[in-house]
């Protein structure tokens, strides 16, 4: 990127312009969002400005930008990932306004971001330990986004070659053809390179398996804090601690992704069974009696089977069935009680508090009512007299 003394040499310009151009959010933070502009993505005038053939010599920009109070009004969120439209751009401080989102195609809510096209879901084989409970849990909930999953088994140095195959060809009965690399052995790393160019990806994965230091790896202008695993637990420590969109050196984005363990399980029970390639690949060859089997004790059912991780989907499967109960009593309560999710399949409720009743009466209100009581007390004066 340029320089400031660079930029206003480049831009004999005004400092402000209404021109609008297209841009893609690279972080939120606090109110304030970071926007990388792009020529190939301007919106013109049917006579380009001065402006817009300056804008055209610096290809990318990135800008400051607030958020249009009718943005704010309408209850539009500016996510990482949006492709935005800004206005009113003051190229020397690097400063603009949203003035527009543009329609999403995907959309994901934890982590907050848009326009995923892929997901990376990066394990590692040791150090931690590799768990296949936790590890089905994770692409599960990836599974239920409609978004193409990668999976890439990170610390492949740290196992045998044979433990590597059987790992692979483990995952493939799963539905998966995982991509096994590891920064020190420079293993698998062109590879998973080739999966990640002109697209953009969202890295995910529990806390401590490598995701910073593979970001790091893939983008060497960045600075990912990297941190080690906890002793005691054998459990990752949380480094990336909010969203960021970086740009890889050969084309495409990456978001590396604050860690997490344990990801929620919201799904409703008959959707469970297609977040499971296995079986999707049933399902797909033939089809339950029932239309709304849940694959347990049902007649005829042809997913229930001997495949490795059915009891994993039982498991599951009730985690879903006490989630949607919970949600369907709520709406049966009349709005009196809320649900609230714990983690780990344990759904709570609890009452909801009458606002209106502890709302503190406004200083408005307040004063209307003063000058009601006045009126009323000299009405009733002069009818005495």
């Amino acid at each position: 990127m340029l320089s400031r003394g660079e930029r206003e040499n480049a831009l004999e310009v005004p400092q402000t312009e209404s021109q609008a151009f297209v841009g893609i959010v690279l972080a939120v933070q606090a109110n304030y969002y970071w926007v990388r502009l792009d020529a190939s993505c301007s919106t013109p005038s049917p006579e380009p400005s001065s402006s817009e053939q300056a804008y055209s010599e610096l290809k990318e920009v990135t800008l400051l930008c607030t958020r249009r109070t009718r943005l704010k009004k309408m209850g539009q969120q500016v996510a990482v990932g949006d492709r935005v439209q800004v206005e009113e751009i003051d190229w020397t401080d690097s400063r603009a306004a949203i003035s527009q989102v543009l329609p999403r195609q995907t959309e994901l809510d934890r982590p907050p971001i848009a326009n995923v096209d892929q997901i990376l879901l990066v394990f590692a084989l040791e150090e931690p330990t590799i768990d296949p409970f936790q590890l089905s849990r994770f692409l599960v909930k990836a599974e239920s986004t409609d978004i193409p999953v990668l999976l890439c088994l990170n610390k492949g140095d740290l196992v045998t070659a044979e433990a590597r195959q059987q790992w692979r060809d483990r995952l493939q009965l799963w539905g998966y053809d995982p991509v096994i690399v590891s920064l020190h052995a420079s293993m698998g790393l062109d590879l998973l390179y080739s999966h990640l160019s002109d697209r953009m990806t969202v890295v995910c994965g529990p806390s401590g398996v490598g995701k910073s230091s593979l970001t790091n790896y893939l983008i060497p202008d960045t600075t990912q804090r990297v941190n080690t695993v906890s002793g005691k637990l054998s459990r990752g420590r949380h480094t990336t601690r909010h969203v960021e969109l970086f740009q890889l050196p050969l084309g495409g984005l990456i978001a590396d992704t604050p860690g997490f363990n344990q990801p929620d399980l919201n799904c409703a029970p008959v959707d469970l069974a297609q977040y499971f390639p296995e079986a999707r690949q049933r399902l797909d060859a033939d089809s339950c009696q029932f239309s709304n089997c849940l694959h347990r004790d049902e007649p005829n059912c042809v997913v229930r089977g001997d495949w490795e991780r059915y009891e994993y989907y039982l498991t599951f499967l009730e985690e879903a069935i006490v989630y949607q109960t919970a949600i369907d009593r709520s709406g049966d309560a009349e709005s009196t009680t809320k649900a609230k999710n714990r983690g780990e399949g344990l759904v709570q409720t609890e009452p909801m508090l009458d606002r209106k009743k502890y709302r503190r009466p406004s200083r408005r209100t307040t004063k209307q009512d003063l000058r009601e009581l006045y009126r009323d007390v000299n009405e009733s004066a002069t009818d005495n007299d």
